[in-house]
């Protein structure tokens, strides 16, 4: 499961830190525990790619709580990061100066069946919003692939699910409340301050403290998901009909011919029309990994290796020999005779079934890049995977899969990867992945280092090509200085950062929300 990897250190670790912070920071202890500020906190993102030691966290319990901890930062001129579930996969909630995490601040604050709206407080997580709005028979139009996300974050990131005609989900905002250091609580929607409205939606925690907000939902219902696999050229010849459901992704299965394709539509009234077929067999489903980890690794027991679940088996495998071409493409031979044997039908409500397994710890990267209109893809996105795979195919780089395919309507957030000007712009996300599957430091240092020539390859070589732009929650900024001012330019290019840092100058003149990333990215060359 996901989860933020938040420890307090060992006691003494903790006494001994607490005397270094105490001596970098000037704040008085009084005043830090009337805030209810902690220090010796230990802060990772899921992955454990990046890790923080602020020199205060905070867990305010209310608006009020929020609003009294910027004003005393503010007012000192030190810095305090919003953090949400720390999900991110670059870190771009964790800060040494301070975090703020939202997590008491959770309370669903009132569900209108009638407009079909929920208001919530921003630390309230997705899944906690879902079983809230169950009762009333409604759901959020879409979700990412986990639930473990704070409301807050989930939008301030813009993150996504999939659907050629469902927008990303800043798109479901219709108010919030921002907590500014300069300015305090503002209430944004459409109607009030629209243009900021829109600029804050998705907001990257730098222009205030999302504190409240109120979601457009759906009535809940259930989906028919279909699992099935094709080759490289019948999902080409089939493509605009895959992207007629109301969800589609692909999972491509480097180094192999198979692309896993998952539909997912409402059920219609009265059910399916055929019986569903029998569920998978997960023995079978995944014999052709457990049968090559016995043969790569006899010293497992059998009974051991029978007892892993899809996600377990591959990371085993992988943490055999992570960085060979060789064995990964063996690994990803099993995993695509994985999916020919996972093939099927499956039928529950929504939020069941648009969450799924992300697999291990791991590095990754996601663009989105324009690819037409809604119903009419002008074939870039297929086009990009085409490039993509032949690179990396033809590279040394040990590449597992998947590579995840997803397509959204266009954001009318001026700061979303996937913002354009016309209603009906199709955009499609693309993620690449390298699992760590091990704890050994020297391996996941070196697992690192090929991600980053395997990032690198993709910045350069693809993403200028195809208009291509990193989500926030994924963006790591290359430590060369001229690849770094290169990305800032075309950050530059692509979104509105002029008027974004003109509302952080009026909202957070001190700049307080912001951190050594958040620095690198909003910055203009």
């Amino acid at each position: 499961m996901h989860r933020v990897l938040r420890m307090r250190a060992a006691a003494a670790s903790a006494a001994t830190g607490s005397v270094l912070l105490a001596t970098r920071l000037s704040f008085a202890q009084s005043s830090v525990d009337e805030l209810g500020g902690t220090r010796g906190e230990v802060v990772s993102n899921w992955s454990a790619t990046h890790e923080a030691s602020p020199e205060l966290y905070f867990e305010p319990d209310s608006p009020a709580a929020v609003q009294r901890i910027l004003d005393w930062m503010n007012e000192a001129g030190r810095r305090v990061r919003v953090v949400g579930s720390a999900l991110s996969p670059n870190g771009l909630g964790l800060s040494n100066g301070a975090m703020l995490n939202m997590a008491q601040c959770d309370a669903i604050v009132s569900v209108n069946p009638e407009s079909k709206q929920v208001t919530v407080r921003a630390g309230a997580r997705v899944k906690e919003v879902v079983e809230a709005l169950r009762p009333h028979g409604l759901t959020l139009q879409n979700y990412a692939s986990i639930a473990e996300q704070q409301i807050g974050g989930f939008i301030q990131v813009g993150a996504h699910g999939t659907g050629a005609s469902i927008p990303p989900v800043d798109e479901q905002v219709v108010r919030m409340t921002l907590i500014s250091p300069a300015l305090g609580p503002i209430e944004l929607s459409a109607e009030t301050e629209p243009r900021l409205f829109r600029l804050a939606r998705v907001g990257l925690g730098a222009l205030g403290v999302v504190s409240e907000v109120t979601l457009q939902c759906v009535d809940a219902h259930q989906l028919v998901q279909r699992t099935f696999t094709v080759t490289r050229a019948a999902a080409a010849a089939n493509h605009a009909s895959h992207l007629v459901h109301q969800h589609m992704r692909y999972m491509w299965i480097p180094h192999t011919d198979t692309v896993v394709v998952v539909t997912c539509d409402p059920l219609p009234p009265g059910g399916l029309a055929e019986p569903l077929p029998p569920p998978t067999d997960d023995v079978h489903a995944t014999e052709p990994l457990r049968e090559l980890l016995l043969r790569q690794a006899p010293h497992i027991p059998a009974e051991e290796a029978r007892a892993m679940n899809f996600a377990q088996l591959r990371d085993t495998l992988l943490a055999l020999n992570p960085l060979s071409k060789p064995h990964v493409v063996a690994v990803n031979q099993a995993e695509a005779q994985f999916w020919q044997r996972s093939q099927g039908v499956k039928v529950d409500w929504s939020d069941r079934i648009l969450g799924f397994e992300c697999g291990g710890q791991q590095w990754v990267s996601e663009v989105a890049l324009p690819c037409g209109s809604v119903g009419a893809s002008d074939g870039r996105d297929l086009a990009f995977m085409t490039d993509l795979l032949a690179a990396l195919e033809a590279s040394d780089l040990p590449t597992p899969a998947p590579i995840e395919q997803r397509w959204t309507r266009r954001s009318s957030s001026p700061m979303s990867p996937a913002y354009s000007h016309h209603p009906d712009d199709l955009h499609t996300w693309v993620g690449i992945i390298m699992y760590l599957p091990t704890e050994e430091p020297a391996m996941r240092d070196a697992i690192t280092r090929r991600f980053w020539e395997y990032n690198g390859m993709c910045r350069r070589e693809l993403w200028p090509k195809y208009d291509a732009h990193q989500h926030w929650a994924k963006i790591e900024m290359p430590e060369d200085e001229e690849e770094r001012r290169a990305v800032q330019r075309r950050l530059q290019a692509r979104f509105p950062l002029a008027e974004f840092n003109e509302a952080r100058q009026r909202l957070d003149p001190k700049s307080i929300l912001s951190n050594e990333l958040l620095d690198q990215i909003l910055a203009q060359p």
